[in-house]
């Protein structure tokens, strides 16, 4: 817990508490830190005489104690949540920032204020009541996810070039075949293929197995040939970058903004993200049950994979439309 040494300790608890025993990953950890950080350092600001311009970037927080934590309300917390609503930005220092987030951002900041409250509470009984216990979530507008059709995934792979070409190729039949998260492709080691498979490491720590086609395993073949002559400084892992280490999220993400421009796609509209959702719209295309997709996927709800269907379900209806016999109407009039 080096790495969290700007916090008090009842947040490096919490901390320690869901990386080793709840077992999170190392990005939820991460968001954790960042969100618990933010919102005690606006809690100290409201609580103290500070100038009004004062950055919550600069100030501290270790001494922050679970008397002061007792102290927040509910009245506290909506606070809060309307100064992200309203008055936060990414980019203060811009010459025209923007200011509010997004419901999804507000959302996960109350997610976490939620879990370390629980933890105050219900885990370790430092405190007898919870402020945060009954608030609601900022509603969320529900969009379909943006994928690729099956067009534009061939000339995704095709336009796959480069002196990494072999690699990025691999990369991307794996996020096209199996949807797999771009954490779970960078936490691949050389042990985790297999045949016909590859098994992952999810969310929680979850594991599974996720199978391909034999494209894919071409692809990853022809990889490997590569892969083998180089020593990488953690050599377990699959895959690797330029510099010799395991490759990074960033990298796989610019990999694959490089071969969507490469392939005329809208760079802006698509994503690594993007294909994990093309994976699972073309297996219900294919049909593939939701209750297999969400297997695959590593979803922990059913309700998260069925968004997939509805998906599925405008495309039939576009089919439908777009036949020609649709058109046609011989009813005649009694």
């Amino acid at each position: 817990m080096l790495r969290f040494q700007d916090c008090p300790q009842i947040l490096r608890d919490f901390l320690t508490y869901h990386e080793t025993i709840k077992g999170q990953s190392e990005l939820t950890i991460s968001e954790y830190h960042l969100d618990l950080r933010m919102f005690l350092r606006f809690m100290k600001l409201m609580r103290n005489d500070m100038p009004i311009k004062t950055r919550l970037e600069d100030i501290p927080i270790k001494d922050i104690d679970i008397h002061f934590i007792a102290e927040i309300t509910t009245s506290d917390v909506f606070d809060f949540l309307s100064y992200l609503s309203s008055d936060r930005t990414a980019d203060p220092d811009a010459a025209y920032p923007e200011y509010g987030i997004s419901a999804s951002a507000r959302a996960r900041k109350l997610s976490a204020i939620k879990s370390f409250f629980k933890y105050l509470t219900v885990r370790t009984k430092q405190l007898s009541e919870n402020p945060v216990a009954e608030l609601e979530y900022p509603k969320i507008r529900k969009s379909l996810p943006k994928y690729l059709n099956m067009e534009q995934s061939a000339a995704l792979l095709k336009a796959v070039d480069g002196q990494n070409a072999k690699r990025d190729y691999a990369i991307l039949m794996l996020f096209l075949n199996c949807g797999i998260r771009r954490s779970e492709l960078v936490g691949l080691n050389m042990t985790d293929v297999y045949e016909d498979r590859i098994r992952v490491i999810g969310k929680g720590n979850k594991e599974r197995f996720v199978y391909f086609g034999s494209p894919c395993r071409k692809a990853i073949d022809a990889y490997l040939v590569e892969r083998n002559k180089k020593v990488l400084s953690d050599n377990r892992a699959l895959f690797g970058s330029r510099n010799g280490n395991r490759i990074s999220v960033e990298a796989v993400h610019r990999l694959v903004k490089k071969a969507l421009l490469q392939a005329g796609l809208d760079a802006t509209q698509f994503s690594a993200h993007k294909l994990r959702h093309t994976a699972a719209t073309m297996m219900l295309s294919g049909g593939v049950d939701v209750k297999t997709v969400q297997e695959v996927l590593g979803h922990e709800n059913l309700n998260t994979t069925q968004i997939y269907t509805h998906i599925e379900n405008t495309e039939l209806k576009i089919a439908a439309e777009a036949n020609p016999l649709s058109k046609l109407d011989f009813t005649e009039d009694d």
